[in-house]
């Protein structure tokens, strides 16, 4: 389990540009005119500053020499650390790695190499200068190798998770070999840094949430423009998708089911959205969730297939738009996140149920605090709402037999004066046209 050293190091350009069909100088490449007109969107490095400077403030509280910072392409993950600090979204592996020292440059271990790699690089220049491939996997030997050279083969390590909401870390293949390599370092396994460092959101980070909600707008106009009888629910998602990826974002889930108003049985739209064809008479729920560079909104409004019939329009109004407005009124600076619990108790005290979740919060992703009908689950810095936090409200009250309910969701921003909803899409059941 000894590292092995690079067999070659970098490639420059006027080197590698005549041995392209070679694996080893094309995986090594560096400094090519590739991708040299390419256009991505990037945070400032002013905004980059303050997210090491925030990360390293925790690694000195932590007393690390140096953190791995993870991130995948689950929707737990979504890029996670990785992405934060660097602006790359990782698809091809279960996650890409950045190592952060707390003096000195960062280094993104990234999965591929050749075109790739160069196309990372470009990417991600603004932040890191240092991107080095896997090795077709070899993540940690690259690990090792660099902190070997920033002399820390002795230090204080920490391992942030991969999917903190299942408290992943990374494999025990890559822990081995760090274990194995650096004997006398002390691996540390960090617990909830970065939804910490992401309670609050920076202007620029709300910038893009808002742009996600946007695409959440966009998509759902999209099934409701497709919505007709004969139409699958995984052409439904079709569209949805199309009009997330149209807009330049990337799609994290789209949730839809679709069941008879007269006879319906379906409380939540369906995680796997099948081959059931519309028919008139139908009613749609969905969760869509769209991301724009790792930033997440969700939204879910039901959609009738023709008119809705008495109960459902009864339902709504009497229901699930009252009480979705008494939560959303709890959504301000300086309020319990318990005020939101508390509200929800609308549905049962009217004699109607809702799955447990009422509302959560996003950093990237769904995370805390998570507000159930019977509890909060918060950290203390989140107990109390506070501006630049991300709330999505999502109650999803249904009937008392169990077989009808509907899901109606917005995603918020706190405000300093109260709240600011990050899409346009009417609070109404939409109609699709037969």
């Amino acid at each position: 389990m000894n590292i092995q050293p690079p067999r070659i190091g970098p490639q420059p350009w006027e080197i590698v540009r005549t041995k392209l069909d070679q694996s080893l100088p094309f995986a090594n490449m560096r400094e090519t005119p590739y991708y040299r007109d390419c256009v991505w969107e990037q945070f400032s490095k002013k905004e980059y500053d303050r997210r090491y400077a925030a990360l390293r403030g925790k690694m000195r509280e932590a007393k690390l020499d140096a953190i791995i910072a993870p991130g995948g392409p689950s929707h737990w993950s979504f890029g996670g650390a990785m992405l934060w600090l660097t602006g790359h979204w990782e698809w091809h592996a279960l996650a890409a790695y950045v190592l952060v020292p707390l003096e000195g440059e960062p280094t993104l271990i990234y999965s591929m190499g050749g075109t790739h790699a160069e196309a990372v690089r470009r990417q991600v220049d603004v932040v890191v200068k240092d991107v080095r491939h896997s090795r077709n996997g070899r993540y940690s030997d690259v690990m090792v190798e660099r902190l070997r050279e920033l002399k820390l083969e002795r230090g204080r390590i920490g391992l942030m998770e991969i999917d903190a909401r299942h408290n992943d870390y990374m494999p025990v293949n890559q822990y081995n070999v760090l274990r194995h390599n650096l004997p006398d370092a002390e691996l540390v396994f960090t617990k909830g840094l970065l939804h910490e460092l992401l309670s609050i959101h920076s202007e620029e980070e709300l910038e893009c949430v808002r742009k996600a909600g946007k695409l959440c707008e966009d998509a759902m106009n999209a099934m409701v423009a497709r919505a007709k009888p004969g139409v699958k629910e995984y052409e439904l998602r079709a569209a949805a998708g199309a009009a997330i990826l149209e807009g330049g974002g990337d799609i994290d889930f789209l949730i839809i089911g679709s069941t008879p108003m007269d006879n319906p049985a379906l409380i939540f739209g369906n995680p796997r959205p099948s081959a059931r064809e519309l028919k008139k008479g139908d009613i749609i729920n969905m969760e869509l969730a769209a991301g724009y560079r790792g930033y997440t909104a969700q939204i879910g409004s039901p959609i009738c297939v023709g008119e809705p019939n008495d109960m459902v329009r009864n339902f709504w109004e009497k229901i699930t738009l009252p009480g979705y407005h008494k939560i959303v009124a709890e959504i301000a600076p300086g309020k319990p996140v318990e005020n939101m619990r508390q509200a929800s108790r609308f549905f049962r005290d009217n004699g109607y149920q809702s799955r447990p979740t009422q509302v959560h919060g996003i950093d990237l992703v769904t995370d805390k605090p998570h507000v159930v009908a019977e509890h909060v689950s918060a950290e203390d810095f989140e107990q109390v709402l506070k501006p630049g936090m991300i709330i999505m409200a999502e109650p999803n009250p249904i009937s008392a037999d169990g077989l009808f309910g509907i899901f109606l969701g917005h995603t918020f921003i706190v405000t300093d004066k109260g709240h600011e909803v990050v899409d346009n899409f009417p609070l109404e059941i939409a109609v699709a046209k037969c």
